[in-house]
């Protein structure tokens, strides 16, 4: 036979065939498709490495192994008149002529001849054995094979096993072609006639049709082969009547429509597995559209949250720092009424003018610091605990959603987990909601602050509440006129000295409540923060298994779907170069 069935376009394509369909079962692994879904894309595929499959069958002795050889233009199985093949034996394509036994009844023979790259040969044992142990050859190989040989020895045609073996095979409605070996026996063409309408006589019955029938000699085909001299070589070659059943098998492996069979069945199957898994993917998007929904939702309300947090609290701050400004201001004027020379009596009474400035400057700022900071503290804790109240909602809300579809449903590992999800969430967003207690978290929220401020290190250690820490530290930043300067001194100097020594006091009052303002507003903003960056952490953290599920899923439904886009494009090109070289 010729070294290959396929023209050479034929051959490129079907290596650019194998080539794309490993690429693609590649990436439909990826995917996490059935077990067995994957699996008939690699039958399908090894369908290709055995592009034309040819089983050889008949009673041992008929000379099975010597045609196969003789077919192939080498000897590539061992000969004998005893039986030489005791089990099924796959002859393919190995880089080296190996035998690998499988079992007691299968061998795999390989051999470097190019012609195995795309035909296969299964040789078998003689048909008496076939019948009794043989159920690989009758289940597996007949079922996909492109051909029968079926081959009868000259001198014992269509014995009893013979006869009973193509019965057996019929079911499959494989084409089943008559061999006669030794055609060399015969001393005329009477005697090889006879024969003939033999086996085409009782081969009909059997079939139900007439079949076609090639007398050859396996025998002189092989001296053909041996033979230097190229006339005699072509003499016995031609005796041999080989050339005929080489010239119909070419034929019938090389019809178009076979070829177009071979080639474009596994880009079926890889269509038909693209299909299956592009409408399982279509209903995991489905699934996963309420679930997106809840998971925009979500983060759509703690995104809002977080905005309306970094909005809120500056001015709200902000009204601490008013607060103080509007203390500054009566400081100044205080010291403006108060440092005059009328009133020196007074400025050497330095408690009396102490307790003035308490009364009339600090009045009851400090308290009115407490109870702005505690009016935020109240607000934030109040906004926390609405925020885990909208995320519970929106959770319970796609339980129950989850609970209308379970009755008399199963769902796979993938669908399980994401209930899942939702529930654990879900049940720890509850407790969370049913658990909070805001006396408590506004008293830490409120400890958490006054230590904020006392450890911006301008404050007396000893006070007790932030009213008093403001009260120590606006306190401490006047300057003590008591005892300015003495009686006989103000009263020869104090033309002089009170207006600079008010000038004096103002100014360091000014800078001391500038450093109180900056630190304590700074304490109070970076604590607030802190509090805010908590709080936000504390919610995203609680519904992040969730939404990263979600987020993650979708990604990996988009990917998938993206990469079955390309296969489809891949199959469709596939699929016009097949019919393509089919054509020419």
């Amino acid at each position: 036979m010729r070294q290959s069935v396929l023209t050479e376009q034929q051959a490129q394509f079907l290596r650019e065939e194998k080539e794309a369909l490993a690429g693609m079962q590649l990436a439909l692994a990826k995917l996490d498709l059935p077990a067995e879904a994957m699996d008939s894309l690699q039958k399908a595929i090894l369908q290709l490495d055995e592009l034309f499959l040819i089983v050889v069958a008949g009673e041992f002795n008929a000379g099975k192994s010597a045609l196969i050889n003789a077919l192939l233009g080498q000897k590539v199985l061992t000969e004998g008149t005893t039986p030489t093949t005791a089990r099924v034996t796959l002859v393919k394509w190995g880089e080296q002529a190996a035998e690998q036994i499988v079992d007691e009844s299968f061998a795999i023979f390989t051999h470097p001849l190019p012609l195995l790259k795309e035909l296969n040969i299964v040789d078998t044992p003689g048909t008496n054995a076939i019948i009794r142990q043989h159920e690989r050859l009758t289940n597996e190989f007949v079922p996909r094979s492109d051909l029968v040989l079926f081959i009868t020895s000259a001198d014992h045609p269509l014995t009893e096993s013979e006869r009973q073996f193509l019965e057996r095979i019929l079911t499959w409605g494989k084409k089943v072609v008559f061999v006669m070996n030794k055609l060399d026996i015969f001393e005329d063409d009477a005697a090889l006639q006879e024969v003939s309408d033999f086996i085409l006589k009782h081969g009909a019955t059997i079939l139900g049709d007439q079949p076609q029938l090639f007398p050859v000699s396996a025998k002189l085909a092989q001296r053909a082969l041996a033979e230097s001299d190229p006339a005699e070589r072509a003499r016995l070659r031609s005796l041999s009547r080989l050339d005929d059943l080489e010239q119909f098998i070419s034929a019938t492996l090389d019809d178009t429509a076979r070829l177009h069979l071979k080639f474009n069945n596994p880009l079926g199957v890889a269509d038909h597995l693209i299909s299956d898994a592009a409408q399982d993917l279509s209903a995991q998007s489905e699934d996963l559209n309420e679930d997106k929904v809840t998971a925009t939702s979500l983060e759509t309300v703690i995104t809002a949250y977080e905005r309306e947090l970094l909005s809120e609290l500056p001015p709200r701050l902000a009204e601490v720092e008013n607060i103080l400004h509007r203390l500054e201001q009566r400081g100044l004027d205080f010291f403006d009424s108060t440092m005059r020379l009328t009133n020196v009596q007074n400025l050497i009474r330095g408690d009396r003018v102490r307790a003035e400035f308490e009364k009339h400057v600090l009045a009851d700022v400090p308290q009115q610091i407490e109870d702005q900071v505690q009016r935020l503290i109240d607000w934030l804790v109040q906004k926390d605990l609405h925020e885990w109240q909208q995320v519970m909602s929106y959770l319970q809300r796609r339980r129950a959603q989850n609970m209308e579809h379970m009755v008399g449903e199963s769902y796979g590992p993938r669908e399980t987990r994401r209930r899942e999800l939702v529930d654990t969430v879900g049940r720890s967003v509850q407790t969370i909601v049913e658990s909070y207690d805001r006396n408590r978290e506004a008293s830490e929220l409120a400890a958490s602050v006054e230590a904020a401020v006392a450890q911006t290190a301008l404050l007396e250690a000893g006070a007790v509440g932030l009213g008093a820490l403001v009260t120590v530290a606006v306190l401490s930043s006047t300057l003590d006129i008591t005892g300015v300067l003495a009686a006989s001194t103000l009263a020869i100097l104090g033309f002089f000295v009170i207006p600079f020594k008010r000038h004096q006091v103002k100014e360091n009052f000014k800078e001391k409540m500038l450093v109180l303002r900056t630190k304590l507003l700074s304490a109070l903003t970076t604590q607030f923060n802190n509090e805010r960056e908590s709080v936000l952490a504390r919610l995203k953290d609680g519904v992040a298994p969730y939404t990263r599920y979600v987020r993650s899923e979708r990604e990996r439904i988009d990917s998938a779907e993206s990469i079955l886009a390309e296969l489809r494009q891949k199959l469709s090109a596939l699929r016009a170069r097949s019919q393509a070289v089919l054509t020419k």
